[in-house]
């Protein structure tokens, strides 16, 4: 099993249209379904799930969907409060949410908090999130720590970034057909395993989602090494 697992959630806007209806019913059961893939994850033992809920491209969309986007991750963070604290789920966000309503903002805030001692599940929610913007700010924050450039490794910006502690995703999906990153976790994923899947995110089941598991347990990871064949076995004569 991958111990962390990454979701470019794919898909809302084209399954509502899809069905005469706007595209923010879309979000909104694509919001839903994260709670089926969440426990998914601690039936199957994976320990850190990052979403991909918002980037910092998506603010060019919509006004109107961009205000809804903004209300219903706290939204549903309250709806599935019960969910978070009996099934000890850790909430971390990835991104600035500085943008949020300031009592939107004031609750995402409590429920990290109140989360930080749990540990079954690290769910990571990228909001207001890009991969690039992400390592812009780790080499900020070295800067500004007074870090010689010598002394830079990777390790060192590792720690820096927002995933500081968590292991890198061993298996990045997406789902709605298409086949890139989009600038999620661009530091992180190097050596992840990518799983496209033409599925609309609001679609995504458990029964997908264990395809996608299953496909990731039959891959060989070299991370860039040839591996070594076994000694040949000595010879009886």
């Amino acid at each position: 099993m991958p111990a962390h697992v990454a979701i470019i959630m794919d898909g809302n806007g084209r399954w509502a249209q899809h069905r005469g209806l706007e595209r923010q019913a879309g979000h909104r059961e694509g919001a839903r379904r994260v709670r089926d893939i969440a426990a998914a994850c601690i039936d199957y033992g994976v320990r850190v799930l990052t979403i991909y809920a918002f980037s910092t491209e998506n603010w060019d969309r919509p006004a109107d969907e961009v205000s809804f986007l903004m209300d219903l991750i706290p939204e549903r963070l309250e709806a599935e409060r019960s969910m978070i604290f009996e099934q000890r789920v850790r909430i971390r966000v990835l991104g600035e949410i500085e943008t949020l309503p300031l009592i939107d903002r004031v609750a995402v805030r409590d429920i990290v908090r109140q989360t930080a001692h749990h540990d079954a599940l690290d769910l990571n929610i990228a909001f207001n999130y890009g991969g690039r913007a992400e390592i812009v700010r780790a080499l900020r924050n070295l800067i500004r720590d007074g870090i010689r450039p010598e002394d830079v490794t990777e390790d060192l910006v590792s720690r820096a970034m927002y995933t500081a502690g968590q292991p890198d995703p061993d298996l990045l999906i997406r789902t709605g057909g298409d086949q890139r990153s989009s600038n999620f976790l661009v530091w992180q994923s190097t050596y992840s395993e990518y799983f496209f899947s033409p599925i609309l995110w609001p679609d995504f089941t458990r029964d997908a989602f264990e395809d996608a598991l299953a496909d990731f347990s039959s891959r060989t990871r070299r991370f860039g090494r040839v591996p070594v064949a076994a000694p040949a076995a000595a010879s009886d004569a």
